[in-house]
């Protein structure tokens, strides 16, 4: 067994997920084909061994297996394979795992991570599933909506309406500082349109001018159907302990529906040589874990804890943490249980201010930290998401 290395790393800017977005007359294919493109520009044709692309909605037009057609689309050699695959909103990071095994095993030097998501063109829900559609796997698996989960672990943790919409109103600042200061510039990939002309070169959807009042006029937005749908009501089956869950999140406070891209060249330490280029970092650590599905969205700490135990080390080991957005109370639970500082936590934003698509969130927060690494001359961070059904991922990341 030998170390993976990460090169190179891209993405687009993450384009509002609606059709009046900026990025909704390009497909998902168009899109991760221009990352892809871009990232393997210079790079000799025969070397690139594999491409991994997560995608969490595989139909239409991000169906049949995205990783090839993208590939094949953008020009790369045909002799290059390709692969799609869904890990809920860890499949950016899973692709790159999964990468750094087949390097670090000897089976491949050079392989192509990331993922895509066009969410204003195939909408969350589009893949259907039996745990959401049959309900007879929906009562066997304690079913509810995602965002009835975000609620519960407010609930349970004893997070309340204000600690969200201040730690939504820090990811804002956070982003757009990040934004004026250039922190971004060279890991974002402006996306043209057919005709080469340029559709977008920052992230849409940044709100810099929110305030917490903005924030206190928004209605719940899972109350309603928490009541209405039964949701709660399996929620307390499960925890009752709650007289009552508390509904604190809304779209100001949860992670953006966006479109976006991004891509990692994972490859072996000789790679250097060949492709040119020294490698950023490497990967020391991963874990995937399943935790309870009701309650879906509570596993990250208990993966960076798996991950830290298989890497010898400690929390206070960690400089850097990337916890992806996907509501307010999944980091701000993940902070207490860790006892980290949100200081060292998500320091540029995260997805509630720049927005989630879903498949690409994995691959772009790797290339954040590696950067952020590099400007505080930091070596070790961890990057975690927490996923659908109840699975959390980590990855340690040691820069180089």
């Amino acid at each position: 067994m030998t170390h993976a290395y990460l090169y190179q790393h891209l993405r687009t800017p993450r384009g509002k997920g609606r059709a009046d977005g900026a990025l909704h007359e390009i497909t998902p294919v168009q899109l991760a084909g221009q990352v892809l493109s871009a990232l393997s520009q210079n790079i000799t044709a025969d070397l690139i061994e594999d491409v991994l692309l997560g995608c969490v909605m595989p139909v239409g037009e991000q169906g049949g297996n995205i990783g090839r057609i993208a590939a094949l689309n953008a020009g790369l050699p045909q002799q290059v394979p390709g692969m799609q695959l869904n890990r809920y909103c860890g499949s950016g990071l899973e692709a790159i795992n999964l990468a750094a095994a087949k390097v670090a095993s000897g089976f491949n030097e050079l392989v192509i991570a990331g993922g895509v998501e066009s969410m204003s063109r195939i909408p969350m829900g589009a893949d259907g599933g039996a745990w959401a559609t049959d309900p007879s796997v929906a009562a066997n698996t304690g079913f509810v909506m995602q965002g009835i989960s975000a609620d519960l672990l407010a609930s349970l943790n004893g997070l309340n309406r204000r600690d969200c919409d201040d730690y939504a109103l820090a990811s804002q600042r956070r982003a757009h500082h990040a934004w004026q200061q250039g922190y971004f510039d060279q890991a974002v990939l402006p996306i043209t349109d057919l005709l080469g002309q340029t559709l977008l070169t920052q992230d849409e959807i940044l709100r810099p001018q929110t305030t917490a009042e903005d924030l206190a006029a928004l209605q719940p937005a899972f109350a309603k159907l928490g009541k209405q749908l039964g949701f709660d009501a399996i929620a307390q089956q499960k925890y009752p302990q709650l007289a009552q869950i508390n509904h604190v999140h809304h779209a100001g406070n949860s992670s953006g529906v966006v479109d976006g891209a991004a891509a990692v060249l994972v490859g072996s330490a000789q790679m250097a040589d060949r492709l040119g280029q020294q490698p950023q970092g490497r990967i020391l650590s991963t874990a995937t874990i399943g935790c309870e599905p009701t309650l879906m969205l509570a596993g990250t700490a208990d993966a960076a804890n798996m991950a830290l135990q298989k890497a010898g080390m400690t929390a206070a080991d960690i400089q850097l943490w990337e916890v992806n957005e996907a509501f307010a109370a999944v980091v701000l639970a993940f902070m207490q249980q860790m006892d980290i500082d949100h200081s060292d936590i998500n320091v540029n934003g995260g997805a509630i201010a720049m927005g989630h698509p879903l498949g690409a969130t994995g691959a772009m927060l790797v290339g954040t930290v590696l950067a952020e690494m590099a400007r505080r001359d930091q070596s070790l961070a961890m990057v975690c998401l927490c996923e659908a059904a109840g699975m959390a991922s980590a990855t340690i990341i040691e820069r180089l």
